[in-house]
């Protein structure tokens, strides 16, 4: 390779290694707790990821013979030293069960609430910590003034290290019996690269799709999530993720996902709330077909 292509990879490698940096630097610290929702804490082991602290259990045998999950609502229930209110801790265990759902439907058929599954799935937040509005701000009047002041330079501007938000969920996957077959306790922090949202709920809200990535893909693999490289959603999920219908009706109690509003809005920092209706949307799953028709699709 001749010196104009160095000359060209250079500033990327730097840019690559001063995302890993901030990365990893300027975290909050999240706990990883245990709320008690669980049937067991047995055998659990450490898995951690870059950013993420977690112990995981898995019976890979038993979950890659499964083929149906029924997934009950994510719990976030109110605690005194979790800051989020009661439409905020909604919008959050909404992201989780909805995030959870599309994920689990690229390997498993999800059915309606009273329906028997091979497996049912359940995650409970155990502790959240709320992001500095003030904070974000901040950081996104910086990430601005860098884009118009330098245009072309790649290099990210990080977060201010301060309120950074936290968020820890246990989950697990039970068999018709009840018995235990996988399970996770999982907590992760903001960072510096992380989007800056102007809402108390921001940092939780955005934690609660990779939690809800990083369970599905243990519950469909019988694997540790973490080690490798972030998991995106298959390409027939994509629909659904850009705010189409899912794949299964019983995906429909948790609402749409915001789609490319909700890309907008992420990147211009507004408050989750502001875009992501999906909570509101929710409603108890019905009787009918449990995957969504063409027709049901196009008339939507």
């Amino acid at each position: 390779m001749g010196l104009p292509g160095i000359s060209r990879l250079v500033p990327l490698k730097w840019t690559a290694l001063a995302s890993l940096a901030l990365t990893t630097a300027g975290c909050a610290t999240a706990p990883l707790e245990r709320a008690g929702s669980l049937r067991s804490y047995d055998s659990l082991a450490d898995a951690n990821g870059l950013v993420t602290r977690a112990q995981i259990k898995a019976d890979k045998k038993e979950l890659l013979e499964a083929k149906t999950i029924r997934l009950e609502p994510t719990a976030f229930p109110a605690r005194p030293d979790v800051a989020l209110n009661d439409d905020e801790r909604k919008l959050v265990a909404n992201a989780i069960s909805r995030e959870m759902c599309l994920r689990l439907s690229e390997r498993f058929q999800i059915v309606l609430p009273g329906e028997e599954a091979d497996l049912i799935v359940r995650a409970t937040v155990t502790h959240a910590t709320a992001t500095n509005a003030t904070a974000s701000a901040a950081s996104q009047a910086a990430s601005i003034a860098k884009t118009v002041a330098l245009p072309g330079v790649p290099v990210p501007v990080p977060r201010l290290p301060v309120g950074l938000g936290t968020l820890s969920v246990e989950a697990e996957a039970r068999n018709f019996a009840g018995f235990q077959k996988a399970a996770m306790v999982w907590a992760r922090s903001a960072n510096s690269v992380s989007t800056a949202r102007m809402a108390k709920d921001g940092d939780a809200y955005d934690l609660a799709s990779e939690f809800g990535a990083d369970f599905a893909k243990l519950v469909s693999t019988g694997e540790s999530p973490f080690g490798g490289l972030p998991s995106l959603p298959a390409a027939s999920s994509l629909p659904a993720k850009l705010g189409g219908a899912p794949k299964y009706a019983a995906c429909e109690q948790y609402g749409r996902f915001p789609g490319l509003k909700g890309f907008v809005g992420a990147g211009l920092g507004l408050p989750p709330d502001w875009t992501d209706k999906g909570a509101d949307e929710a409603r108890p799953g019905t009787p009918q077909p449990a995957v969504a028709s063409v027709e049901q699709q196009a008339s939507r």
